[in-house]
């Protein structure tokens, strides 16, 4: 296609309802916008490192990765601008014009018209760049794909309703760059000081550079010298630490700097529930930064969904959704690995075959369960809220996790006839400290439902003999129950199959 010809197309469904929402913006904390384009650059400056490694051509004479935020108060507008890896037209198409990710539908049949609401599930959901549409009537994208001639660039405008249009540029430098002309009413983030803060706010930890042009907040004076500066000759000046958050030590962090990089890792708008940051020496060296979602994300039945962490190698990012560190059923844990150990040139395929990596992925499994286990010790309330989104998934270790199951099994949850409530929050250990002196067994039945499961003519006689049964309803349970063979050196028995010994209770 040549440089004069334009496209205009339309959007996907799903991306014209994700668009619908963001107009008609049911946020509160609009800032959020910079944090979801700086964070997508600093991908595309990751992903850019990380092909350069085989061909070094793709930096074209310009290495020194960094992001570029400027605005324009009379014509009010904000431009991020990147100098990572681009697009090409038809990548533009793909990321800008759909949304590949699994779990869309389902995500859009639950939103419920109530704003509040809606906003914790588009918050789980993550919208990216589409966030730019809270405070922008305008979008303009104008990219090249690194390595690529200057006559591919590639211009993409939309006002976020039902199209947008495609056309080739030419355009010197590679990367991204993304103009977004403000509302009438959002006015006050083309502002350096509003800028700034949100930089320093969502941005601090990322480890590329984040500029803006040099200002000294001075008086009117000062102020009028700047422009005239600015006007002649442009200085720029880093406005974040820029350095990797995992690779400083846990001392000089504070929780909201923790919160902050979680959001970026996971583009989840909520807090993590809790997190752990280890450095390892030795015969391995990593550092590992792992977090526990507070919510559980759309996709998570979906276990051929992408999964896993972000992977560095001394801080260079190879890859994410690294998912050879975790077993399935801990899939929702969201995080960094940074390794010493991994050559650079890694690719998914050896990362299957590493034993370094088997060596690490029991180490970090284990600081999961230990993690869980923690917060079920010390804030019972807290491992009740993991628990009711993450139970189902954490029942399905005992099968694919041997290795840990006496670990997995002390995280069970259960309801059983000692409450007869459907909650579940009663532990194996709880069972077994109930259990009559004579009682060899743990008894359990498994239902469709748990009314049906409570209410089963098999309990009858153990209520008669005063004998807790666990209440087992949900699918897993019945794969749970065939791989959970014992707890504490007591066998679990169905109380609907077999012969039942209850005489000595």
């Amino acid at each position: 296609m040549t440089a004069a010809q334009k496209e205009t197309l339309g959007f996907q469904t799903e991306a014209k309802q994700l668009l619908h929402l963001m107009i008609h913006s049911l946020y509160s904390n609009k800032e959020i916008f910079l944090r979801e384009l700086i964070s997508n650059a600093s991908d595309a400056a990751d992903k850019l490192r990380f092909a350069a490694l085989k061909n070094d051509s793709l930096y074209e004479d310009d290495p020194d990765l960094n992001i570029i935020i400027e605005f324009d108060g009379k014509k009010k507008t904000i431009t991020i601008k990147d100098n990572g890896i681009g697009m090409n037209r038809d990548e533009v198409i793909e990321n800008l014009g759909t949304i590949a990710k699994s779990g869309t539908a389902q995500f859009l049949e639950n939103l419920t018209g109530d704003e509040k609401k809606d906003s914790q599930l588009i918050g789980q959901f993550g919208v990216g760049f589409y966030s730019a549409f809270i405070v922008a009537d305008k979008v303009e994208v104008l990219t090249r794909k690194a390595g690529e001639p200057k006559e591919e660039g590639v211009h993409w405008e939309s006002e976020g309703e039902a199209e947008f249009s495609i056309e080739n540029i030419a355009k010197d430098d590679r990367g991204t760059t993304i103009i977004l002309h403000l509302k009438k009413a959002e006015n006050e983030f083309a502002e350096s000081f509003r800028l700034r803060s949100i930089v320093k706010k969502y941005a601090d930890h990322i480890s590329i550079p984040v500029k803006m042009i040099k200002e000294d907040f001075g008086g009117e004076e000062k102020k009028e010298e700047d422009k005239k500066k600015k006007k002649k000759d442009k200085e720029f000046e880093v406005v974040n630490s820029a350095k990797a958050l995992w690779s400083r030590p846990r001392a000089e962090l504070k929780d909201e700097e923790y919160k902050e990089f979680y959001k970026h890792v996971s583009h989840d708008f909520a807090d993590p529930l809790e997190w752990s940051h280890n450095k390892v020496e030795g015969k391995l060296e990593y550092t590992s930064l792992l977090y526990l979602p507070a919510k559980a994300p759309f996709d998570l039945w979906n276990r051929d969904s992408a999964r896993g962490l972000k992977l560095y190698v001394q801080r260079v990012f190879i890859m994410d959704e690294a998912e050879q560190f975790l077993p399935l059923y801990l899939r929702f844990v969201k995080g960094v690995l940074d390794s010493n150990d991994i050559s650079l040139n890694v690719s998914r395929e050896i990362l299957q075959k590493d034993p370094i990596v088997d060596s690490m992925k029991n180490a970090l499994t284990k600081r999961v369960l230990d993690m869980l286990a923690k917060i079920k010790k010390k804030d019972a309330e807290k491992y009740q809220t993991f628990w009711q989104e993450f139970g189902q998934v954490i029942k399905e270790g005992p099968a694919e996790d041997t290795s840990n199951r006496d670990k997995i099994a002390n995280l069970l949850l259960f309801a059983t006839t000692q409450t007869g409530e459907e909650k579940q929050d009663q532990s194996l250990a709880d069972y077994v400290s109930r259990m009559q002196d004579s009682q060899n067994k743990i008894y359990y039945i498994t239902s469709e439902t748990h009314n049906t499961a409570k209410n089963s003519p098999h309990l009858e006689v153990f209520k008669k003999k005063g004998l807790e049964v666990l209440l087992l309803s949900e699918r897993v349970d019945e794969w749970l129950m065939n791989h959970l063979m014992e707890y504490d050196g007591k066998q679990f028995q169905d109380v609907t199959k077999g012969k039942l010994d209850l005489g000595r209770a």
